[in-house]
Formats: structure tokens, C-alpha cells, sequence
């Protein structure tokens, strides 16, 4: 019912993005593709090593809540390693990302980009995936010839000092605030319409806030899901990836025929913290895709922990 159809339903598709023509000249992207004098591996190591230490009570914390969590730091260090095997370097790799606008999200965001160039945005509120098959398809003209592309996507929330989910610590402002807004106020939307006898709105009409408007249709589905849940906001996130997943899941299967020598995705759920300590992140899905949009190796079990 909520296929990535009905929203993209009037977009152009991703083929509008092919060259006709094969340009007889090279010169360098926009989009710094990061030159590789220094290994992904080096990079990715000095990332690590700048990233906030590990506060053990507080990774008490967070694995107590999430049991499957990386920090950021394990995180890029697995998936890079991994991705070298495969090819992926800092001159022939497209990193693409669908996570929210929030600044918080740019964190894991950043660190990629200090390994593999600027990033292509395809992402929204809550980390949807609004650029669709549009941006899908623009983004997929631009991976280097014979390269390769990695698209990191999901939802984030946050994670206060004292273990509450749905709230985080943010630099220079002393309310503890919500994290993800977007996402809390869909499931304040839903709560209202599954408990509280309200109606479903047609908001995703008005332009002026339809991404918000969207979330709330997406999450429609999870009603009943999270008014059973122990802890809504911790089962929250994991509702949203499952949308998310289906989105991107169709929006790659209708543009895999514009990606070049393979294609990673990388999703989860993005796990943010205070300024003090690192974020972390929670892998769902990491596989490793051809232009036909098959699945080659699912990875997930590469950087896992034990």
C-alpha cells in the first residue's frame, strides 16, 4: 500500500540521466571524489582515532538499549575494510546518503566523507529517501567510470546521559531536546489516530511542509506495532527503517541499471549521543548489489560484532 510508488509515482525516471553520448574528455567531479595518496584504510583510522573515547558506562548504556550497536569509530573501520576487498577507494567511489536533516545525522555522514569524497544527498526528514528516483538517477550518472557507489540510509535517535531514548544532549543548548523531532512528531500523529480518535490528515498535500507530511503517511502502516511496544521511542526507529528499507529497496531496483561496477547499501539505524561521547549506530542491512539490482553478498555478518 505505501510502495515507493505512490510517492514517486510522477517523477521522471532515473534513465532520464544517461548520456546519449560518451564524453571524449575527462576533468574532476564536483562532488571530490577524494584523491587516494593516503589509503581509505589510513583515513579511516585518523577518523577513528579523532572521534570522542568510549565513556564505558555510558556504552553500558546504549548497548543495554541497542545490544547490536557499533560506535561509529567500529563501524567505519569494518565497512571500509571490507569495501577495500572489494575495490572501493578514495578515487573511484560515489558515497550517497539518505539520513535527516538533522545536524546530529551529519556526524556519521562527515566521517565517510573524510574517506571517500562529498557525499550526494538523497535524503530527508526522518532520513527518507525523498530524492527518489530522480536523485537516484542523477546520483548514479555521477559514480566514476567502472566505480563504485555506497549508500548509507536510515533514521537516527538520540540518547541522553541518563539512558532516555528520544532525547540528546546538543552543544551549546542546556534543554535536553528531541532526537529524531520529525519522527516523534509522526508518532505523536499516529498515537493520535490509533488512541486518541483523531483522523488521518491530507497535509502531505501543502507543499510548504509536505516532507512531514509524508513521514506521517509513511508511518501509518505501524500503528498497532507501536502502541503495543514497550518503549515506543525505542521501537520507533526500527518502525521507520522498515519504511525506509521499502523505499530505498524499490527506488534501487528501478535505477541499478545506472550504477557501474557494484553498489553497497549500508542501513540502520543512526544512534546519536551527547557531545562528549561517540554515536553508534546499529546495522540492519549491508549488501553488496550489481547493476541488475541482485543481491551478490549480503555483508551484514562481516561487521557485526561477535
Amino acid at each position: 500500500m505505501f510502495r515507493a510508488s505512490l510517492l514517486l509515482c510522477c517523477v521522471p525516471s532515473a534513465w532520464s540521466f544517461h548520456p546519449a553520448v560518451k564524453s571524449t574528455f575527462s576533468r574532476r567531479t564536483s562532488l571530490r571524489i577524494s584523491d587516494d595518496s593516503e589509503g581509505v584504510k589510513e583515513k579511516v583510522k585518523k577518523v577513528s582515532d579523532d572521534a570522542p573515547k568510549k565513556d564505558s558506562d555510558f556504552d553500558e548504556v546504549v548497548k543495554s538499549l541497542f545490544p547490536n550497536a557499533l560506535s561509529n569509530g567500529e563501524l567505519e573501520t569494518r565497512v571500509v575494510d571490507v569495501l577495500s576487498e572489494k575495490g572501493y577507494d578514495g578515487t573511484n567511489t560515489l558515497l550517497a546518503t539518505s539520513l535527516c536533516c538533522d545536524e546530529l545525522a551529519r556526524r556519521l555522514e562527515d566521517d565517510f566523507v573524510k574517506v571517500y569524497g562529498n557525499n550526494f544527498n538523497l535524503g530527508g526528514l526522518s532520513g527518507f529517501p525523498f530524492a527518489g528516483n530522480t536523485g537516484f538517477g542523477a546520483m548514479a550518472a555521477h559514480i566514476p567510470d567502472d566505480g563504485y557507489c555506497l549508500i548509507v540510509y536510515g533514521p537516527h535517535v538520540g540518547v541522553s546521559k541518563d539512558g532516555t531514548v528520544g532525547k540528546v544532549e546538543r552543544e551549546g543548548i542546556e534543554l535536553v531536546d528531541n532526537c529524531c523531532g520529525s519522527a516523534i512528531a509522526a508518532s505523536g500523529y499516529l498515537q493520535g489516530i490509533t488512541e486518541g480518535g483523531a483522523t488521518i490528515t491530507t497535509k502531505i498535500q501543502e507543499f510548504t511542509d509536505f516532507q512531514q507530511g509524508a513521514v506521517q503517511e509513511l508511518i501509518l502502516p505501524h500503528g498497532k506495532r507501536l502502541a503495543s511496544a514497550e518503549n515506543r521511542m525505542l521501537e520507533l526507529p526500527y518502525a521507520l527503517y522498515e519504511s525506509q528499507d521499502l523505499l530505498m529497496g524499490d527506488i534501487v531496483q528501478a535505477g541499478a541499471g545506472g550504477t557501474k561496477a557494484g553498489l553497497a547499501l549500508l542501513g540502520g539505524i543512526q544512534i546519536n549521543t551527547g557531545p562528549d561521547t561517540p554515536d553508534y549506530f546499529h546495522p540492519l542491512r549491508f549488501d553488496y548489489m550489481n547493476s541488475k539490482g541482485e543481491v551478490l553478498e549480503d555483508m551484514l555478518s562481516l561487521i557485526e560484532n561477535e
